[in-house]
């Protein structure tokens, strides 16, 4: 599990096994995992986080859509 990025308690990850899936990111914090699609930004699974959490994520993950895209890209479009 790669990790992408870390922005203040969150670890933004893929799993090896996400390659046959679109474009996505896994955000944790707290032994809690989001699943967020990346083009376009969209929650896909939250793991019961509260409104204002997911809220806060999505903007994050919209931030650094372009990064997270990217690092996909280069693990599983080889």
């Amino acid at each position: 599990m790669p990790t992408i990025l870390r922005e203040g308690p969150y670890r933004f990850f893929f799993y090896m096994s996400d390659r046959g899936e679109p474009p996505h990111v896994h955000v944790e914090r707290d032994n809690r995992v989001a699943k967020f699609w990346l083009n376009p930004v969209r929650l896909q699974r939250d793991a019961g986080l509260p409104r204002s959490e997911v809220r806060r994520l999505t903007r994050l993950v919209e931030r650094h859509q372009d990064q997270l895209r990217e690092a996909w890209d280069e693990r599983f479009n080889r």
